[in-house]
């Protein structure tokens, strides 16, 4: 699966708009966001977005807009009510907590996606109950007020990596986006059968837009052109299917869990 190809030449095209304005519970976000994709201009002087664009949006726009600000003295208290599955955690030197889990939306990311940054002292902010719901609704919301136009969507948040520094935006939600490249049968450049391979093609666009929108400067919003091949018609299961859970999750607990969940001879999930 290939990017857009222009002259010949894959191509990949990424603007982050500004206007995005402060949103609120009373916020209606197509209403607010589609003047401003209609009004976007490209570098070759196209404007507006067209059939195939993905709109990647922080996830933390859409839980303002659905009402998921709290009032949470205690952020540890709002972490336990977000999780289903401690995984790992650790205490700092400076006594404050590291907890790995899983939360209600399925997603394994530290302290649940509860987030304290950028909100008024005594509240946090909580991912969306759904996000694969409220990505297709916003979808349904700018077709409806973009000329028919369906582009995909991404709602993205950013989280840590097993084995690697720093953190990377992913996709928690999405429609209208086939997440997942699955390679398997295909052969490589050497003719060889490829078995394993499966690309989340979600995360990777997410990880793209947030190169531009990044997690402060008020730009929330990006658009992806050239990955016209992986927008569908139908909404699709969205990025719940990312999560891998279950029997396919083979570090289902951090070391010390692991070893304590044996030594008390409790079964591993």
């Amino acid at each position: 699966m290939s990017a857009q190809v222009n002259d010949g030449v894959p191509a990949l095209q990424v603007v982050a708009p500004d206007g995005v304005p402060a949103i609120t519970s009373s916020t209606n976000l197509p209403a607010v966001l589609t003047p401003i994709l209609a009004n976007l201009t490209w570098p070759d002087g196209s404007v507006g977005i067209t059939q195939g664009d993905v709109v990647v949006l922080a996830s933390k726009v859409v839980s303002k807009a659905e009402g998921r600000l709290i009032k949470a003295p205690d952020r540890e208290a709002a972490i336990d009510a977000e999780t289903v599955r401690l995984v790992a955690s650790r205490e700092n030197a400076d006594g404050s907590r590291l907890r790995i889990v899983q939360n209600r939306q399925g997603i394994v990311m530290a302290a649940a996606g509860v987030d304290s940054s950028n909100t008024h002292p005594g509240t946090v902010l909580l991912l969306p109950e759904d996000p694969d719901a409220s990505a297709r609704a916003l979808r349904r919301g700018l077709a409806a007020r973009l000329g028919g136009v369906r582009p995909g969507v991404i709602l993205s948040d950013s989280a840590g990596r097993p084995w690697r520094d720093g953190v990377a935006d992913l996709a928690i939600g999405a429609a209208g986006i086939a997440v997942l490249d699955d390679a398997r049968g295909r052969t490589d450049d050497a003719g060889r059968p490829l078995e394993v391979t499966v690309v989340a093609v979600a995360d990777e666009i997410a990880a793209a837009a947030d190169l531009l929108k990044g997690p402060t400067g008020g730009r929330p919003l990006a658009v992806v052109r050239g990955m016209g091949r992986v927008v569908t018609h139908e909404d699709g299961p969205g990025a719940r299917v990312l999560n891998r859970t279950g029997a396919q999750d083979m570090f289902a607990l951090g070391t010390r869990e692991a070893w304590e969940r044996g030594r008390a001879g409790d079964p591993l999930p």
